[in-house]
């Protein structure tokens, strides 16, 4: 990398006024976009709209943000830091008999490292999968499920989801 400046001309502006606008998808920041997963069948929008009332307002200090768009079948915290999508389709990696799995408070999580790093946690055995991302910064280890857990096992019982 060099150490050479170069002096800000209106062509960087455009890039500018970019890395500005990605800022608010930072860790932190208030709002968070997030892709939600095709819409589930009646039933498991169903579980996921109550878990979505039963999450926590924090997550390992991290206060809940507003997701874009807003829906019942995603939530954040400190931004894009942790996302929660509920109402996925069946990942192909819970097929795996080799795939790494954690219990927290009762609540069975599929573990996997995505290409795009962090950590990926997916509930096991409950009539609605829920996939929570932690980014690379906050993915230390799966006690921040805890909260995530507890809204888990009061809103979506255990059983095996057919979707």
């Amino acid at each position: 990398m060099s150490s050479h400046h170069r002096p800000l001309r209106l062509l960087a502006l455009p890039a500018l006024v970019a890395v500005v606008a990605l800022a608010g998808c930072a860790p932190g920041a208030s709002e968070a976009r997030v892709t939600p997963p095709p819409a589930p069948p009646a039933g498991v929008a169903q579980l996921c709209a109550a878990l979505h009332r039963k999450l926590p307002e924090t997550v390992s200090g991290l206060d809940r943000s507003v997701t874009d768009p807003e829906t019942d079948l995603t939530a954040a915290w400190g931004g894009s830091a942790i996302v929660l999508r509920c109402g996925i389709p069946k990942p192909p990696k819970m097929a795996d008999p080799k795939a790494d799995g954690v219990e927290v408070d009762g609540v069975g999580w599929l573990v996997e490292q995505p290409p795009e790093g962090g950590l990926r946690f997916t509930t096991t055995g409950r009539l609605a999968y829920t996939e929570v991302w932690i980014d690379e910064e906050h993915a230390t280890d799966a006690s921040m499920l805890v909260g995530l857990s507890a809204a888990v096992a009061a809103s979506v019982p255990a059983g095996i989801s057919s979707y």
